[in-house]
């Protein structure tokens, strides 16, 4: 067995036996390179999407255990420190899935992608299902919501690091933002999946709510394990008539787009260490900046359904049902803000200019939702949706795009074995503030819900600032040079030239 910091290849890859199948009703015999990619694509995206769905159900039911409901909550947070609670819940959740993100992702570099994903999947789903068996079980200690959602917070820290690691290893960098940036709507569409399946089941009973979200997940992550391809050697699959070398991670065309070079071996055996990743250019200031983009989205996250129903909004209060809801519009702004990020970022060539610069209007965004998001309906839809593109559009271009390609740096020398590590790094970072906030929240929110928004206006600020640094180099290498490969050409005879540039691409 290898430890913590071997590089040791865990296990034996195999072609997925729904794959066998397929390539039955195929003439050829087996999938082209765009239909594996297409598979790809689908079963990683539908799979984060259940697992944002299975994180919604604790933010649905808040109200309706708190004791400001009409059906006298449950114990033991019908209390007056009920909402205290309910953010110990959300912080114990969200530090085991933050700790595990990091150990996850190293194992993921390590072990069957598609084995430790479907792991996680029905990990996840079990433990969702368990927090709703309190309510038929009659279960009211504290201690078991805790364990339980402990568990599905480990579980759930698998995910994301075999998703995007297995996303990159079939397509490259020349589009990678925008395809990464309409990929990234599983996010907020999983959110959007989520809350409207846990509102929908609510009026049967709170424990319907994580029912519900727990088989969806369950199922899906028994097709992912018959039907997900790693990477191409795996299958076999040839791109322009040219089989894959088997000996290959990410390909050649991945390898000549990060390394601008000679083709060379990117699917290297031996993977990068846990410390050698962070030394990797850019990831410590993106991972940091993604801290507090976190912290924010994932206030909304858990918190926006409670605010909505416990803010008149028109000279009325919603019920938890329609709440519950209305917050899906953040995730719909969420959306289209992951899918301009990476456009733009593309377009640009720059993927800190592109963060900072949504970061930066989300302050003035989350300033007017609560200043003028209580006048009328209409008028808190449009700013919770605009709210929703600044502070998500971000976090799902870090999250993605930044991720994959910091993965696969130059500075790796062709070494693909650090994705999934990488990923981690940056998502188990800002799966630290994700943590943090919610439990403030809790707090801060009996106190002032204007003091929750001021923390998370502060938040945003301080992450923009994060990434100046970035922002310089890359406005440098937009003045000095058109692309990565003229700005290290320009720069090859000068070491000392060459190194600004390096800290980011």
């Amino acid at each position: 067995m290898a430890s913590w910091t071997s590089s040791q290849f865990l296990y034996e890859e195999t072609k997925p036996c729904g794959i066998q199948f397929l390539e039955r009703f195929k003439r050829s015999g087996r999938l082209s390179f765009k239909q594996y990619q297409a598979l790809v694509f689908t079963l990683t995206f539908v799979a984060y999407i259940a697992f944002h769905a299975a994180r919604k159900p604790n933010s649905i039911v808040k109200g309706t255990l708190s004791a400001s409901t009409v059906r006298g909550g449950w114990s033991p947070f019908d209390g007056p420190d009920g909402t205290a609670l309910l953010g110990q819940i959300d912080l114990a959740f969200l530090s085991v899935y933050a700790v595990g993100m990091f150990v996850a992702g190293h194992l993921g570099d390590r072990l069957d992608l598609r084995t430790f994903l479907t792991i996680g999947m029905i990990g996840t789903g079990l433990f969702t299902a368990l927090f709703g068996v309190a309510f038929w079980a009659n279960f009211h200690s504290f201690y078991y919501f805790l364990a339980v959602q402990v568990l599905a917070g480990w579980f759930q820290s698998i995910g994301w690091p075999c998703v995007v690691a297995v996303l990159g290893n079939w397509f490259d960098k020349k589009r990678r933002g925008m395809i990464m940036g309409v990929w990234s709507a599983h996010t907020s569409l999983g959110n959007i999946t989520g809350s409207l399946l846990a509102s929908g089941l609510l009026r049967f009973g709170w424990g319907w709510s994580f029912l519900g979200p727990a088989l969806l997940i369950t199922f899906l992550g028994l097709v992912v394990y018959f039907f997900l391809p790693v990477n191409p050697p795996t299958v076999g699959a040839e791109r322009d008539g040219t089989e894959v070398d088997s000996t290959m991670r990410l390909g050649d065309t991945i390898t000549e787009s990060f390394l601008g070079s000679r083709m060379s071996t990117g699917f290297d055996r031996k993977a990068i260490g846990f410390m050698a990743a962070w030394k990797i250019p850019g990831v410590a200031p993106f991972a940091f900046c993604l801290f507090f983009t976190k912290l924010v989205s994932y206030t909304f996250l858990y918190w926006l359904p409670f605010y909505v129903s416990h803010n008149m909004i028109g000279g009325e209060y919603l019920s938890e049902e329609t709440s519950g809801n209305l917050s899906t519009l953040f995730d719909v702004g969420g959306v289209v803000g992951g899918v301009l990020a990476g456009y733009i970022s593309d377009q640009l060539d720059g993927r800190a200019i592109t963060a900072a610069g949504f970061i930066y209007l989300a302050i003035p965004a989350l300033f007017l939702y609560r200043i003028y998001g209580h006048i009328s309906l209409t008028i808190n839809i449009i700013l919770m949706f605009t709210s929703g593109v600044f502070v998500n559009g971000p976090f799902a271009l870090i999250t993605t795009a930044v991720s994959a390609d910091l993965g696969t740096h130059k500075s790796l020398k062709g070494n693909a074995r650090a994705l999934a590590t990488v990923t981690a790094i940056i998502d188990g970072t800002g799966s630290v503030g994700a943590a943090i906030g919610p439990v403030l929240t809790g707090y801060i929110s009996a106190i002032s819900w204007d003091a929750v928004f001021y923390m998370l206006m502060t938040a945003a600020f301080v992450s923009g600032l994060l990434l100046t640094k970035l922002i310089v180099t890359e406005v440098k290498a937009m003045v000095y040079g058109s692309s990565e490969e003229e700005g290290e050409a320009a720069t090859s005879s000068s070491p000392a030239t060459r190194a600004p540039i390096d800290v980011l691409l």
